[in-house]
């Protein structure tokens, strides 16, 4: 078996160079503005993202202005996004983070995140039911383009199995923890790349470890012969 590196960072910088000579530079959707961003990684919690596409396309069809989706009822907005599954939790989140939006600042706009830094930045967005780290990073670094690293379930998974953080780590712990271990430059593109490992190779069971290109570098493989 090879030398396994303890230096994670090391260890990340492997991991990012390998998966970018497997599938490129990969590219976010085209941005969405700070809010539809938002709205749209709620609706994708727990489900896909064609379903995720398709609930917040019909939202906007429905409701076209946020502000009209904050002041409609309940039902309509539960209607339109229904496709992303949760509709009724998420309906009723997505009303609530509007409404508190408005509250605090006078109206519909996230024009604020842009003068914080990303700390500051992600504590505001978190202070929102509905909004937990991973949503407030997405929405930091693919939309207002400040450093943070999105920790959904495949680069939770893929990251424990490699052995970039330790396996008994939370995800909300794994967020600044891997962080720590990229070049905010390379936040993005490592978290895309993981998550296509995850649903393309690493698969929640019976991972595809005879195709990776990290199976020298990985605890799982190294311990369990990808079995």
């Amino acid at each position: 078996m090879p030398e396994m590196s303890n230096d994670l960072t090391s260890l990340a910088s492997q991991v990012y160079e390998r998966l970018i000579g497997l599938f490129g530079l990969p590219e976010w959707r085209e941005p969405l503005p700070a809010l539809d961003e938002l709205i749209s990684t709620i609706l994708s919690q727990n489900t896909n993202d064609r379903n995720r596409d398709v609930a917040f396309n019909r939202l906007r069809s429905a409701l076209p202005a946020w502000e009209a989706v904050r002041d409609a009822s309940l039902e309509k907005v539960i209607d339109a996004i229904r496709p992303a599954g949760l509709a009724n939790q998420k309906g009723a989140r997505i009303q609530q983070v509007l409404r508190q939006i408005t509250e605090e600042r006078g109206g519909l706009d996230l024009d604020i995140l842009r003068a914080m830094n990303a700390e500051d930045a992600h504590a505001w967005l978190m202070k929102f039911k509905g909004v937990g780290p991973k949503t407030a990073a997405i929405v930091l670094q693919f939309s207002l383009d400040k450093p943070a690293f999105p920790v959904d379930t495949h680069v939770y998974r893929v990251s424990g199995r490699i052995g970039l953080r330790p396996e008994a780590m939370t995800v909300e712990q794994a967020h600044p923890h891997l962080a720590g271990l990229f070049l905010p430059e390379q936040y993005g593109p490592a978290h895309l790349n993981l998550i296509r490992l995850g649903r393309e190779i690493c698969h929640p069971q019976k991972p595809e470890c005879g195709r990776c290109p990290l199976n020298d570098i990985c605890r799982y493989y190294h311990e369990t012969g990808g079995q």
